[in-house]
């Protein structure tokens, strides 16, 4: 039997301190705040630079400025929705969402979906700190004070530390941090809108050419696992610390609204600036950050290199704190600051490879997204499923015992997700990465045109696997989660 990991007589913890919760319990009397709040934390972590470069890849699918706004409307509101539902567990219960999903699959079975999810906030966090990276290196070489290896060095350094200091410090200063972070690029961005509105052509912009639905529906997809689906295994690790009766709709309107507000903006004005320019366009493939300094005035690019920095740390800053709490739930004994500093190890790894080696950005960054979208998508069909399910609040203390009301290694669970995986990733396609070509391989038996096809890179997986583990678990969960409910007390 696993000893139940308790809060109860842990102080509060101070911004400046570093905080000692893990995957433990956080006793009602730790609690505090209102759904609210959960606009900062979410609202900091999407209001990047990085949104406005999204004009440009979903233009990349080759459909019309309307095309991809409706695509990236849907694709954003709907997948921070599903981050909103997911959210309410965290009010529901006391522990991180990879601790709550044990609910659903077991406590070691849980296991196999916190490897994927520490897998996903990794990638990104590594991602957004090489982007912070080269936009300081692409701001400091138009102002001919650097620009190369070295000023890619030091950005590097800066924006790995701030990263994982704050992340390794915690909750209460990520929530001052992102409050700080929200009020700045907020302002700043305004400024980069205005000073760039002059570059906006509506002729040149009305005039590209509408795709087809197989390239709408491809960029609908790119939009969600870009967006919500990124973050849809993190969204309960800040409503955990509200109140048992805060407000549901409460939790999913400000942790949806929060995070829809800044991308919704920014991708509206990235297309305007994306379909006035096709050399700008171009570029943002190959730099989607320092790309948007070419039509900036030169006394703006300091603040802008501020704006665009502290964006993308924001993100990497949440991403850095979800992934140290997954490596928890994977198993890994160790207290999780040093989780926290463990993944930021990695993550300048990955950074390092980014910056430093790879000659291509969009690409396998696409690649990535839809890979690991695939089973994270599963994975939130069956924990939105059981969420819907359950009628009462988590028996915390079984969430940490193996022999308790939510089992050790239920298989009903864990062989649907494997399906819905194998079943997703036979419907998408990754050119990216040599040893993932075998992806696609219904495409071709499904009578939809094989991996060269025109559903080729519509990316039909990710929906399929979502819409298969909820409805699977509809289905075949109920039972279940209705014993474990009678079962409690």
């Amino acid at each position: 039997m696993t000893d139940f990991p308790t809060a109860h007589d842990t102080a509060p913890v101070r911004p400046l301190q570093v905080e000692t919760h893990g995957l433990d319990v956080i006793a009602d009397a730790d609690r505090k705040g209102t759904p609210r709040t959960l606009f900062w934390p979410w609202f900091g972590a999407n209001v990047s630079i990085l949104g406005l470069s999204y004009g440009a890849f979903a233009l990349g699918f080759g459909i019309s400025f309307w095309q991809a706004l409706v695509a990236g409307v849907l694709g954003i509101v709907f997948s921070f929705l599903l981050c909103g539902f997911v959210a309410v567990a965290g009010k529901r219960g006391s522990a991180p969402t990879m601790v709550l999903s044990r609910a659903a699959y077991g406590v070691r079975g849980n296991r196999l979906p916190a490897v994927v999810s520490w897998l996903l906030t990794v990638g990104w966090e590594t991602v957004l700190c090489a982007l912070a990276t080269m936009a300081t290196a692409t701001v400091f070489d138009r102002l001919g004070t650097g620009g190369g290896t070295g000023t890619k060095v030091i950005a590097l350094v800066l924006v790995a530390s701030l990263v994982v200091l704050v992340g390794v410090m915690g909750f209460d200063l990520i929530m001052r941090f992102q409050t700080v972070i929200t009020v700045v690029t907020g302002v700043l961005t305004v400024v980069y809108v205005v000073l760039v509105a002059d570059h906006v052509h509506w002729a040149a912009v009305s005039a590209v050419p509408a795709g087809s639905a197989q390239e709408f529906i491809g960029a609908l997809v790119f939009m969600m696992t870009g967006f919500g689906l990124g973050w849809v295994n993190a969204a309960a690790d800040y409503s955990r610390y509200l109140p048992r009766d805060s407000s549901g709709r409460g939790v999913v309107g400000w942790t949806t609204f929060g995070a829809s507000l800044a991308p919704l903006l920014l991708l509206l004005f990235g297309l305007l600036l994306a379909g006035s320019s096709t050399e700008l366009d171009e570029a943002v493939a190959a730099d989607p950050i320092g790309a948007l300094t070419t039509i900036l005035p030169t006394w703006f690019l300091i603040p802008f290199a501020a704006v665009a920095v502290l964006g993308l740390v924001g993100g990497a800053v949440l991403d850095i704190y979800s992934s140290g709490l997954a490596l928890l739930a994977a198993g890994l004994r160790v207290p999780r600051p040093v989780a926290a500093l463990a993944d930021g190890v990695l993550m300048i790894a990955g950074a390092v490879y980014i910056v430093f080696v790879a000659d291509d950005f969009l690409g396998p960054f696409i690649g990535f997204l839809t890979t690991l979208g695939v089973p994270i998508a599963a994975w939130c069909g069956v924990m939105l499923a059981d969420l819907l399910l359950r009628r009462r609040d988590y028996a915390d203390e079984d969430l940490y015992r193996p022999d308790g009301r939510y089992g050790d290694l239920p298989l009903q669970p864990l062989l649907l997700t494997l399906a819905a995986t194998a079943f997703g990733w036979g419907l998408v396609v990754n050119t990216s990465a040599s040893w993932l070509k075998w992806q696609g391989y219904l495409l071709g038996p499904l009578g939809l045109g094989g991996r060269t096809g025109a559903w080729a890179y519509a990316n039909l997986g990710v929906l399929l696997a979502l819409a298969l583990g909820f409805a699977g678990t509809l289905v075949l969960g109920r039972g279940r989660v209705r014993a474990q409910e009678n079962a409690q007390v």
